[in-house]
């Protein structure tokens, strides 16, 4: 009988430090330092700290419906209604954008940067890889409308958790952007976590899954089955460009394959044959803006009402 108890005590309390350690994984994910992430795009020459404060911007704090603040800059070299707003991935902040902020300030756009809850100068406790991020990416949009107008011709790039995090927002929400742009999505958190378990601590999805998903409801009050964009996607009308390196092996681009066959409606799928994970752009960019371009011109339509001036 006392054996029996030990084995039953000790295996709760392996079950019960399971649940903590992969759970404190999900909701603390280890950030990258800011100041880490400004030395690296400075010494790969994607931020030019010069050009940037050059640049007709404004600092903007706005409340997320959880009670925090997200910081935001709102850059503005152009006089017209076309606007983008930049999601940056997990464990990065809003200098991580700043490299697609350029090209679309390239194309006559202003743009929007922002850093995600719990990320860069916004608040938050927690990371939920889009579930708690959709609503923070409504209020920014919101919150733009409400200060440059309804009819505004407007897009959101994403990366890595920012674009998963767009589409929920468009599937979920409001399809609330003329157009998106999702760079290395996951299209299923169970399946990306499943996936990540047998990868690093070879370990079985289907057997730990359950359990991690039981605490993380009681301590972050959300289901992993909720952050799900491919069970949203098909709610999008708005044009989506699906883009993922081929040899990313963070998030499998068959994920992205996945999202792209089952959205309706205008989409397109630019596959870079080089970079890791997030890393399109810097190994591919002559095609990557080429991608871009021709997703602008063919799918999004753009009309005179776009490049209307104030």
């Amino acid at each position: 009988m006392r054996r029996a108890l030990r084995i039953l005590f000790s295996t709760l309390f392996v079950l019960f430090s399971f649940g903590i350690y992969f759970t404190n994984r999900i909701m603390y994910m280890r950030r990258k330092k800011d100041q880490f992430i400004l030395n690296r795009e400075k010494e790969t020459g994607w931020f030019n700290p010069e050009q940037f404060e050059a640049l007709p911007k404004r600092e903007v704090l706005i409340s997320s419906p959880f009670g925090y603040t997200i910081k935001a800059q709102l850059v503005e070299p152009h006089d017209t209604n076309r606007y983008i707003i930049i999601a940056h991935g997990v464990t990065e902040n809003k200098i991580n954008s700043i490299k697609y902020m350029n090209i679309f300030l390239n194309r006559g756009f202003n743009t929007l940067i922002y850093d995600h809850r719990r990320h860069g100068e916004s608040g938050g406790k927690t990371t939920s890889y889009g579930h708690y991020e959709k609503f923070d990416l409504k209020a920014v949009v919101d919150w733009l409308k409400n200060e440059k107008g309804q009819n505004i011709f407007l897009g959101i790039h994403g990366e890595s958790m920012g674009a998963a995090t767009l589409l929920l927002y468009a599937g979920m929400l409001e399809d609330g952007a003329d157009f998106y742009i999702a760079d290395c999505p996951f299209s299923d958190f169970k399946e990306q976590l499943a996936y990540r378990l047998k990868k690093e601590l070879k370990v079985r999805g289907d057997i730990f899954l359950p359990l991690a998903d039981l605490f993380l409801k009681f301590r972050d009050k959300y289901s992993i089955s909720e952050v799900s964009p491919i069970s949203v996607i098909e709610k999008v009308k708005h044009p989506v460009l699906f883009i993922h390196s081929q040899k990313d092996d963070f998030i499998l681009p068959s994920m992205t394959e996945e999202l792209f066959e089952h959205k309706k409606g205008p989409k397109m799928l630019f596959m870079a044959e080089n970079g890791s994970h997030a890393q399109s752009l810097r190994e591919n960019r002559e095609d990557y803006e080429k991608a871009i371009d021709e997703f602008l011109e063919n799918y999004v339509l753009l009309s005179k009402q776009s490049v209307v001036t104030r």
